[in-house]
């Protein structure tokens, strides 16, 4: 089918499409960053930068993806919902697809993308929003909170994936695979373990033989890498590269975005991305979808926080009881994937994270303190001996 992506971003959602052979036929962003990417790896497909400025779709498209603005919904966010000015831009994905309907050439698709606390914002009155408007434009619709860990990837990165139809069966598509992942438990000898070093007070983020959710730092291109805790004892910090292949994509996805920013902000445009591999498994599932089992079927709450999966038959909502693993694929181990793409956790990064675990009320892995600290001995050593720039090579 021909895709038209949406606040495509660096694309995730269209390549994994593309592997399972559905071509994007148009993207949309408004950041040159993204554009940069997207013209070197689209060069096939229509560029658009704002879409507020699109009038329509063209007859021709069947599927339309949307990982819309999160920045309104997401729990660090200032909670303004919908009626924030970037969330509330999935207005806009409605008013395209308004048109079509009033052209009586429906989108027969929509794929829809965001962060799971889009479920409990304004006590869920957010997501009820947008199954409503759904409705209202005849849809059938499934939605469900995935993990890009059980995908394959050793990143723990939970999202809300919603796929809405006016021709098929949404549930089959999104609802019919389930195969739960067992996690591993901690073993500082056995795994790495990646942690959130700018936190330690509230919480780590900590995540066994995987990372925690890649961030996408700041707007001025302050990157936010997560930690690692290598089995030999040293903390580091992926690089770019690693953090591509995080999401699924290949090493220097991002480079052509260094032809109109510094090199930092390519870590904003991973942080932000689509894990490749669910959109992938999307694809694949609407040429060949399953079978839902409707015994998973339970009454859909009509307040509060919505569910973390739910479907509508085009009649009734019902919430679904499945977890976030369709595939249940186990990664590769989180060292293997990084390789020699990193650099060592410095001495003041090191030192400001313990100044702040021992402020805190927090239980940590035994052990886990006494490896922050041989690593602030040894990185000390090393930053004494040898310019910061040489601490890799150093390793």
């Amino acid at each position: 089918m021909k895709v038209a992506g949406l606040f495509a971003g660096i694309g995730g959602f269209e390549l994994g499409l593309a592997e399972s052979g559905h071509a994007a036929e148009l993207l949309c962003d408004i950041l040159p960053t993204s554009q940069a990417v997207l013209k070197h790896r689209f060069p096939g497909a229509e560029l658009v930068s704002d879409i507020v400025d699109m009038n329509a779709l063209s007859s021709d498209i069947e599927i339309v993806t949307a990982g819309f603005p999160c920045q309104d919904l997401s729990q660090a966010g200032n909670t303004a919902g919908l009626a924030g000015h970037r969330s509330g831009l999935i207005g806009e994905v409605f008013r395209l697809l308004e048109k079509r309907k009033k052209a009586r050439r429906p989108v027969p698709w929509v794929v829809v993308e965001n962060v799971p606390f889009m479920l409990q914002l304004g006590g869920g009155d957010a997501m009820r929003a947008i199954i409503d408007e759904f409705e209202r434009l005849k849809y059938r619709w499934a939605y469900r909170v995935v993990d890009t860990n059980g995908f394959g990837l050793p990143q723990r990165r939970e999202r809300v994936y919603l796929v809405a139809t006016t021709e098929g069966n949404p549930e089959d598509v999104l609802l019919s695979d389930d195969n739960p992942l067992a996690r591993p438990v901690t073993d500082l000898k056995k795994f790495a373990h990646g942690f959130y070093w700018t936190e330690g007070r509230g919480g780590l983020g900590w995540a066994v033989d995987a990372i925690p959710t890649l961030k996408n730092g700041s707007t001025i291109g302050i990157a936010s890498p997560p930690a690692v805790l290598m089995r030999s004892g040293a903390i580091v910090k992926p690089g770019i590269r690693a953090a591509e292949a995080l999401q699924g994509f290949d090493a220097d996805w991002t480079q052509a975005a260094e032809t109109v920013a510094k090199p930092s902000m390519r870590w904003a445009l991973v942080g932000n991305a689509v894990s490749v591999p669910v959109p992938r498994w999307i694809g694949r599932q609407l040429n060949n979808p399953g079978s839902y089992d409707k015994s998973r079927d339970a009454a859909f709450p009509e307040t509060g926080r919505a569910p973390r999966a739910a479907r509508f038959d085009g009649k009734k909502r019902y919430m679904v009881d499945i977890g976030p693993d369709p595939l249940g694929l186990r990664s590769d181990s989180l060292e293997a994937l990084i390789g020699r793409d990193y650099t060592l956790l410095s001495r003041r990064a090191t030192s400001g994270f313990l100044e702040r675990t021992r402020r805190a009320t927090l239980r940590f892995a035994p052990g886990f303190i006494e490896a922050v600290e041989k690593h602030l001995d040894v990185v000390t050593g090393l930053e004494d001996k040898a310019p910061a720039a040489n601490l890799r090579k150093a390793a």
